[in-house]
């Protein structure tokens, strides 16, 4: 008797267990990321972004996208080697909350440094960071108003 309830209350926590999400999955389910999760298709980097990390990501919104004048975003997509570029330029390797955000100057995954300041709001280059600690399973989304591009 004892087992059979120990199992039940197991079976039945396993039926209500989450599944924690990922960087792509937790950005896909915001909603407002649909042009990063198809740029992130395009360049090849979605099982990147589904791996272990963990990764801090400074997310363009579909908004954000939308200040690239059409055609050039359209060439960029089409661009893989130049997207790619772009997109690993919005992350930087390990978890960084907002709260040990510093300022300064931080490498990216793409290789160049990105321009962290914490005056009057963070900014990421020239980029609002408008949104926090979105916390996936494999590490942490911050919300940006604009793409920023790499030297």
């Amino acid at each position: 008797m004892k087992k059979t309830l120990i199992a039940s209350v197991l079976a039945l926590g396993a039926a209500f267990s989450v599944q924690a999400k990922d960087i792509v999955d937790t950005a896909v389910a915001a909603g407002n990321f649909k042009t990063l999760a198809t740029a992130l298709t395009a360049a090849g980097l979605i099982d990147t972004l589904k791996g272990p990390g963990p990764y801090t990501v400074f997310a363009p919104t579909d908004a954000a996208f939308a200040k690239i004048p059409k055609a050039d975003l359209d060439a960029l997509l089409k661009d893989k080697g130049k997207l790619t570029a772009v997109l690993t330029y919005h992350v930087v390797p390990g978890k960084v909350m907002a709260k040990d955000v510093k300022a300064g100057n931080v490498k990216s995954v793409q290789g160049s440094d990105i321009a962290i300041a914490t005056t009057g709001g963070v900014k990421v280059n020239n980029a609002n960071v408008t949104a926090t600690d979105i916390v996936a399973d494999n590490g942490v989304i911050h919300v940006l108003d604009t793409v920023i591009m790499p030297k």
